[in-house]
């Protein structure tokens, strides 16, 4: 039996040698790729802490890439994932940082192609779990325990209303929702957890709801 989440760990059957340097390591970047919505052309990825200090030893480094291509933590092609990175002409590069992190097991994915960039930082909490901390510098808390949507949206009065209507229309019950903003009046993130996977033509409408610039989801 395979679920297909990014979070949901099938028994013990993951990609080793630790569950939080490569099992959750290759989490990190799956749902990071998620969240981009596609696999991105340049990656830069600030390794801190213990990440930082054995990365190459523990296999963090492949996980992550791995990650990055869609690999689930117990594929066996995240072995192979810097080769396949190459072949798909994904440049990434690891930058060890001296600086700490609240978690040591922290990860800040940076990725870019011809249509954008987006920031992720996530955190292996241990048993292959993760959390995702911050998106493009917006603090949050994502568990993945629950299928997601994240939505930027200009500050205004409004937006988180109509959102969640949008989703009380098609049936879809909120489960956990917090809003983040930088700065006062300017964009800002919502991350809804919700208790079903959300489908495309919902997310087409929030994406058509005035002043929402952008929707992602992570599905269960």
């Amino acid at each position: 039996m395979k679920f297909t989440s990014v979070f949901d760990i099938i028994g013990p059957v993951m990609i080793g040698p630790s569950s939080s340097h490569t099992a959750g390591a290759a989490r990190i970047g799956r749902v990071a790729r998620d969240l981009f919505g596609r696999q991105p052309k340049q990656v830069k990825i600030h390794l801190y802490g213990s990440f930082a200090e054995t990365y190459r030893g523990h296999g963090t480094d492949v996980a992550i890439i791995g990650g990055l291509l869609n690999y689930d933590t117990y594929d066996e092609r995240i072995k192979t994932a810097f080769e396949d990175a190459a072949a798909a002409e994904m440049e990434f590069e690891f930058i060890p940082e001296e600086a700490h992190k609240e978690h040591p097991n922290t990860a800040r994915i940076v990725m870019s192609d011809d249509d954008g960039e987006m920031s992720v930082e996530g955190i292996s909490i241990g048993g292959g779990k993760i959390e995702v901390s911050e998106v493009n510098g917006f603090k949050l808390r994502l568990t993945g325990g629950m299928p997601a949507i994240l939505v930027v949206h200009n500050d205004r009065t409004g937006c988180i209303a109509n959102v969640a209507n949008c989703l009380a229309m098609h049936n879809v019950n909120i489960g956990h929702m917090e809003v983040s903003r930088i700065e006062r009046g300017h964009t800002a993130l919502m991350v809804i957890e919700v208790d079903q996977n959300i489908e495309d033509r919902v997310l087409d409408q929030i994406s058509y709801i005035p002043h929402i610039t952008k929707v992602s989801k992570i599905n269960n």
